[in-house]
């Protein structure tokens, strides 16, 4: 008899446990599933009883989940899924039915927020998907014990009708008000804070963690994938944003923040309010945060510097102009120079975020990029590889513009899968590494980093424990050392979207 009221969450790991030690991602960034943790303090307040199995934190947990199923028997078992870990959550999902063969499995996240229906005609092993935010939907799925057909009034899932045939119920006509929702269940995190890192260089104290203010972003860029909130936009009030944080500094001893919000800054007015209670009633805490360059000038720079923070990244994509004009609005390279300098006048660090690899670039727009950044204060650097994911702009005609190999496993902006047109694979991971080397081996940036030792000494100890696996990365670009890619075990079906 499986216990109704009661659903396991998990966040897959997304390729086999064993190579996690050689994963230069994970040594670097391991990042709480604050979605899941949000889940489960909103089931909470329901009196739904949930926990949480974190693969990413803990990579051998199918242990854990056989033993946690066979005691515990909750009639559901939920995944939050990238496109990446979407096969791992399938394959545990499969484990699950096998020994529960009652149990219903529900699955969230961009991924199959963006495919919708298609997951379920592909995948038997699903039962349910959750299209946008997850809280309010999984609430009403499992009061009514997944007993869902085309004529139930629940919004925002995909299930199968009588005949097998899966059908999406529409979205939910109202957003969250997120002021509303309790702090996330961080105590459901086995571990936390201490099992979850921040990237290195990227902190001053520890123990760190992230936080998330908003929910979507006012613009659309044509890389960015808009599938769970959609156009919408919202934001915590400066109040409970100093709430939130004085509550991870008292429960927990969280001395740092990183937060994951798109537009930090967009609103002024609330950044300029958390700034003052951040000022008249000190934590003790520092953060970091993102913005966009329109939304941020010297006084507010000041005022957020006076108030802690630490570190401001922005997303630079491309030192190409032309290139830049193509995905963005409001490509003005000169503008977010200016600002750059700017923000490192306050005596905030700076992280440039950029993409390699989208529709239109070259080995030109590529050194432009490069002679770009150089000539900043820019004190980080973070180069993804663009990956065109399901739910963006570029995904429907990537194959027109250039080369896409589909394979889900490896879509983790890690891996160079679509390759420009005039460009090729060899080329681009050339000039990946050659950025990275060049960028690092700066007297500048050789400097900055040995100011870390006495700035962020948990970083250097971080550094040094897994150095072989850093410089590894540095010159062979393989994210997981000793293998040529990451795999995992067979489910009996590839991407049903071949590139």
């Amino acid at each position: 008899m499986l216990k109704p009221n009661k659903i396991l969450l998990v966040h897959p790991l997304g390729y086999r446990s064993e190579s996690s030690g050689r994963d230069v991602s994970r040594i670097a960034n391991i990042m709480p599933p604050l979605g899941l943790a949000s889940i489960a303090a909103y089931l909470k307040k329901e009196n739904i009883h949930s926990d949480i199995v974190d693969y990413y934190a803990k990579p051998f947990s199918d242990q854990a989940i056989k033993e946690y199923l066979t005691n515990e028997r909750p009639s559901f078992i939920g995944f939050s899924c990238t496109t990446s870990s979407f096969l791992d959550g399938v394959r545990i999902a499969a484990m699950a039915k096998s020994m529960l063969p009652g149990i219903k499995t529900v699955f969230g996240g961009p991924h199959v927020s963006a495919l919708k229906t298609k997951i379920l005609e592909d995948f038997q092993e699903v039962d349910f998907t959750v299209v946008g935010e997850g809280e309010e939907t999984l609430k009403e799925l499992i009061a009514c014990d997944g007993k869902m057909d085309a004529t139930s009034p629940q919004y925002g899932l995909i299930c199968r009708d009588k005949e097998g045939r899966p059908f999406f119920n529409g979205y939910r006509a109202k957003s969250i008000e997120l002021d509303t929702l309790p702090f996330p269940a961080y105590e459901k995190l086995e571990g936390y804070p201490h099992a979850y890192k921040l990237p290195i260089f990227n902190y001053p104290q520890v123990p760190n963690s992230s936080c998330i203010s908003s929910r979507g972003c006012p613009y659309a860029c044509s890389y960015c994938d808009r599938s769970v909130f959609r156009n919408s936009f919202r934001y915590n009030s400066a109040e409970y944003l100093y709430e939130h944080l004085k509550y991870l500094s008292e429960r927990f001893h969280i001395r740092h923040v990183n937060f994951y919000d798109d537009q930090f800054t967009f609103n002024r007015k609330r950044i300029e309010a958390f700034t003052r209670l951040m000022i008249d009633r000190p934590l003790g805490m520092t953060f970091n945060c993102a913005v966009r360059a329109e939304h941020i000038d010297i006084d507010l720079a000041r005022m957020m510097r006076e108030a802690g923070c630490w570190m401001i990244s922005l997303g630079v994509e491309t030192g190409d102009e032309d290139l830049l004009a193509q995905h963005r609005k409001n490509p003005d390279l000169t503008m977010l120079a200016e600002k750059i300098r700017m923000i490192h006048k306050a005596r905030i660090r700076v992280k440039g975020l950029l993409m390699m690899g989208l529709p239109g670039e070259t080995r030109g727009s590529i050194k432009k990029s490069m002679d770009y950044v150089f000539s900043l204060p820019i004190d980080d650097i973070n180069v993804s590889k663009f990956t065109p994911f399901p739910g963006t702009p570029l995904y429907e005609k990537a194959h027109e513009l250039g080369t896409f190999e589909e394979d889900w496993e490896k879509m983790d902006c890690m891996h160079f899968l679509f390759i420009p047109k005039g460009m090729t694979k060899k080329i681009m991971e050339r000039f990946f590494m050659w950025f990275y080397i060049r960028h690092t081996l700066r007297p500048k940036m050789l400097v900055g980093y040995l100011t870390m030792i006495w700035r962020s000494p948990d970083s250097w100890k971080r550094f040094l424990i897994n150095l072989g696996g850093f410089l590894r990365f540095a010159f062979t670009d393989k994210r997981i050392a000793g293998t040529s890619e990451k795999r995992l075990p067979s489910t009996g079906k590839a991407s049903p979207y071949p590139g």
